[in-house]
């Protein structure tokens, strides 16, 4: 008798288990409570008299953060200290895996304008794409750059850069400025501490020395294509192809730099009190070495156009003459 009852009990828990598999039932769900079938609400984009606006949907109450976008704290997210200005630490422990990091971001997102080595020569600069320079991160300026600054320009850009905010994260951003500060540093190194690491100085020295020749060239190559010509022409071109027109207007309009409408033999003053009138050679000084002379009223941001042929810096003069009477 009691090996039957077992044997029943086995049976019912076997039905039982069998019933929950997940088969779907065409019989209507037993509901206890119908309260919530037949509340009153409205639905997505119904009228509500209620409101004066008879939007049943409303607009979140002004100062409303969603859940985990709350930025307070600004050297984290802004790069800024509790006065607004630039921190000049980075607010992440400087691993090896943290520095890896950056420099696998770096080479995705940076590393074709600024170059391998943060000189400026990526691809996009030296292809002959009409670009704007991208600034070199070896320069006094780049190196005195605070930590945030640089964070900074990456995550809302700067002048023709663009922002990366949407494409790159806070850590990664924090990551790429670690990365950066390793080139600065990589370029700056005595060959006395580099063979403290078993660096081969000549496998690298090998590497410059390709890379420079490579960079000879292509600029011999270009120089070859546009001929030896001096012409106003020719500078209008190059006005174009190199993005002159992002700083320098022809109508008159002051931008990031003067306008070359009247620029030509008229007196520039500069920042150390002296100045100068906008001749041949002052011009050609200026594109090849803009932070010589720095004119009043201007920030030294223009990066150096070392790229051009004496015949090609001869033709932009020329063009800038040509406006100095319209």
């Amino acid at each position: 008798m009691k090996l039957a009852l077992k044997l029943l009990a086995l049976l019912l828990v076997s039905v039982v288990m069998m019933s929950c598999r997940g088969q779907k039932s065409e019989d209507p769900p037993i509901r206890l409570h119908f309260n919530m079938n037949f509340q009153e609400r409205f639905n997505a984009q119904q009228e509500n008299p209620f409101f004066e606006d008879g939007m049943a949907m409303r607009m979140p109450v002004e100062g409303t953060i969603a859940r985990g976008n709350l930025q307070h704290d600004t050297v984290l997210f802004a790069g800024l200290d509790d006065t607004g200005e630039f921190v000049n630490e980075i607010p992440f422990e400087l691993t090896r895996e943290f520095l890896n990091r950056g420099r696998e971001r770096y080479d995705v997102f940076c590393q074709m304008c600024h170059g391998g080595t943060g000189d400026g020569q990526g691809i996009i600069m030296t292809g002959g794409y009409g670009y704007v320079p991208a600034p070199t991160f070896h320069s006094d300026n780049s190196r005195n750059m605070p930590d945030g600054e640089i964070y900074d320009a990456i995550a809302n850009g700067i002048r023709n850069m663009p922002g990366y905010a949407t494409q790159i994260n806070v850590e990664d951003r924090w990551a790429i400025v670690a990365y950066v500060r390793a080139l600065q540093a990589s370029q700056n190194v005595r060959e006395t501490e580099m063979e403290r690491y078993e660096v081969d100085l000549a496998e690298l020295r090998n590497l410059y020395e390709e890379e420079q020749l490579r960079l000879e060239a292509l600029a011999a190559a270009r120089a070859a294509g546009a001929g030896e010509e001096v012409s106003v022409e020719r500078g209008e071109r190059l006005y174009i192809q190199n993005a002159c027109q992002a700083c320098h207007s022809l109508d008159g309009r002051d931008g990031v730099g003067p306008t070359f409408l009247g620029l030509y033999g008229s007196e520039r003053q500069f920042t150390d009190g002296t100045s100068a009138i906008a001749d041949e050679e002052y011009l050609i000084e200026s594109i090849v070495e803009p932070g010589a002379r720095i004119t009043v009223g201007y920030d030294n941001v223009m990066v150096p156009y070392t790229h051009l042929s004496e015949s090609e810096l001869k033709s932009l003069v020329e063009f800038i003459r040509s406006l100095a009477d319209e």
